[in-house]
């Protein structure tokens, strides 16, 4: 008599146990497809599209041949011609934006004088040339800012200049990054460069 009772508090427990696991699969294979399902709701996939993606507004790369959806039309009596790429170099296209004015300052700890025309390019869309001319005011002010952080040393040697462009290219693309979200200027080029 004592046997039986001890059996069935086993026989309990087990099923318990058993029953545990078995509710546990349950509550894992639910989230797993409520999960599965929400992300396909939240892309658009299930629910009739009815959830809108968020439009990817950065400036896109363009490639050799392609046409820029966002360069401006041709003006009356200039040619509407397409541009004819090499077939070396880079896949992209390059646009060029020329600074309208010289960039004039002091360099660190001196009272020498640096003179400079800039221009800088891009391999993206025209918006990045859009956004150049947009933020030109800030651009020049920051600018102006790595130049008279430069010492004399600095610009004297083709390294120094080479590392220059690459301070000033990364100046460009930090306040475009601050005022549109995005930068896209892959290099910058000394039209004139005076040191007095």
């Amino acid at each position: 008599m004592s046997d039986k009772p001890e059996k069935g508090a086993k026989a309990a427990k087990k099923g318990r146990g058993g029953m545990m696991i078995k509710l546990l699969a349950a509550l894992a294979l639910l989230s797993a497809g409520g999960g599965g399902v929400f992300a396909l709701v939240a892309t658009g996939v299930l629910g009739g599209g009815k959830t809108a993606l968020k439009d990817d507004k950065t400036p896109k790369l363009v490639r050799k041949g392609e046409t820029d959806p966002f360069a401006p039309p041709a003006k009356e009596g200039e040619s509407d011609a397409k541009a004819v790429d090499g077939d070396g170099g880079s896949a992209y296209r390059t646009q060029y934006f020329s600074f309208s004015d010289e960039f004039t300052s002091n360099l660190k700890g001196t009272e020498t004088l640096v003179q400079v025309s800039i221009a800088c390019s891009t391999h993206r869309d025209y918006r990045v040339v859009l956004w150049l001319k947009k933020h030109e005011l800030a651009l020049r002010s920051a600018m102006l800012a790595v130049l008279a952080d430069t010492g004399e040393e600095d610009v004297e040697t083709p390294k120094g200049k080479e590392a220059l462009q690459r301070r000033l290219a990364q100046t460009i693309n930090k306040v475009l990054t601050e005022t549109e979200g995005f930068g896209g200027v892959d290099a910058v080029y000394f039209k004139t460069f005076i040191i007095q």
